[in-house]
């Protein structure tokens, strides 16, 4: 990443032609440069002091390098050969012109100028502009409702009411106001059960003990999971902390709960790296979790990746809870972008035959800006069919 700022920084440098130009690409990407620095070593020294820059600041650096920056260079690549050619046209036209010709009217800037201009001003702009729309976005979210129809729902459980809460993140981007209000909105739905379906922390160990005491603030039956986020520090000292708060967390392992009276058997999938690259291991996962399932109970799938609803699905399984996907982060519309390319299932309500699985977008944010795919607290209502 280092590396890509200097040839970024170099190519920009080449198109401004003025000293106040140049001044101003050397201040933004010196800027970014430090900001990369200060996050990367902080993070790594696990001391905390890569959130001592200020929320804009750190998602400014965010943007730029994983938007602004792969933007530059795609566009250099794509313009480059044109260029060439053009100019090699160019010098060919002179070599056969007799005697120089000059333009009629010199117009006030050239070509050059004005890209030099753009140079300096379209990435600090982009990125600025950009890092205050997410700034505005850090401290919103929905809540999401659907009503699903399930064949054979024992009759005490028709309109139970499930709360899902999915990749809180607390950490870096999602702190502050925004996680009372989330635990506000999740205790005025008075759900029957409190679903939370991994990545309860961003990445540092440091905010877990604040993720857990959210959690015990959400009244009702709440349980967890893990997501690959919680993992990315230290995954053992994560679940064992977990384990000693007191609050249920499933590992691939099942519990079983009382809803008006009904049995209600949660399946919680835990998460490995091998998983998060290869399906069959999920698959392999889910198939091996289900053993455990009780006849005698209405069963529940709590995975972090929603591509376990392909094995879920083959077992006939009613419900399946999954995050993830952020819904896609960025869309262009409800079908094409991040979401389609990278999961089978990425948002929403998702039917295979008289399996369902619900896709949240999660609560929090590991990357600072959305589009199309708002953050969100999901209401579930089952009814019998």
């Amino acid at each position: 990443m280092f590396a890509l700022d200097g040839i970024c920084w170099a190519l920009l440098a080449r198109l401004a032609n003025r000293t106040a130009w140049r001044s101003l690409i050397a201040l933004f990407m010196s800027v970014q440069l430090l900001g990369l620095a200060w996050l990367i070593f902080g993070r790594l020294s696990h001391g905390g002091w890569d959130r001592w820059l200020p929320k804009f600041a750190i998602t400014s650096v965010f943007i730029w390098h994983c938007l602004g920056l792969p933007l530059v260079l795609l566009v250099t690549l794509a313009v480059l050969p044109i260029l060439l050619v053009k100019a090699a046209v160019a010098l060919i036209a002179r070599r056969h012109r007799s005697e120089p010709t000059l333009p009629d009217d010199q117009p006030l800037w050239n070509r050059r100028q004005f890209l030099g201009f753009a140079a300096a001003t379209v990435p600090p702009l982009f990125t600025l502009s950009l890092a205050s729309i997410a700034m505005r976005q850090l401290n919103h979210f929905r809540v999401r409702r659907f009503v699903l129809p399930i064949r054979n729902l024992p009759p005490d459980l028709n309109g139970m009411t499930i709360a899902q809460v999915s990749d809180i993140h607390v950490g870096r981007f999602t702190s502050g106001p925004v996680l009372r209000e989330m635990v506000n909105a999740v205790n005025q739905l008075r759900a029957d059960l409190v679903l939370l379906t991994g990545d309860l922390i961003n990445d540092a160990l440091a905010d877990l003990d604040h993720g857990i005491e959210l959690a015990r603030s959400m009244d009702g039956l709440v349980y967890l999971i893990e997501g690959n986020h919680d993992l990315i520090e230290n995954g053992e000292m994560f679940e064992s902390r977990v384990k000693a708060s007191g609050i249920p967390f499933l590992l691939d392992e099942t519990a079983v709960v009382s809803v008006r009276g009904s049995p209600i058997q949660l399946l919680g999938l835990s998460w490995t790296r091998a998983r998060e690259k290869r399906d069959e291991a999920i698959a392999s996962s889910v198939r091996q979790l289900l053993r455990q399932r009780q006849p005698d109970a209405f069963p529940i799938l709590l995975a972090h990746h929603p591509h376990a609803f392909d094995a879920a699905a083959e077992a006939s399984m009613p419900l399946t809870l999954s995050g993830h996907t952020h819904g896609g982060q960025l869309m262009l519309n409800e079908r094409c972008g991040f979401g389609p390319a990278l999961f089978r299932y990425w948002s929403g309500l998702y039917t295979r035959g008289e399996s369902k699985l619900i896709v949240s977008n999660g609560v929090g944010n590991w990357f600072p800006l959305r589009a199309r795919a708002p953050a969100e607290i999901v209401h579930l209502t089952l009814v019998r069919l």
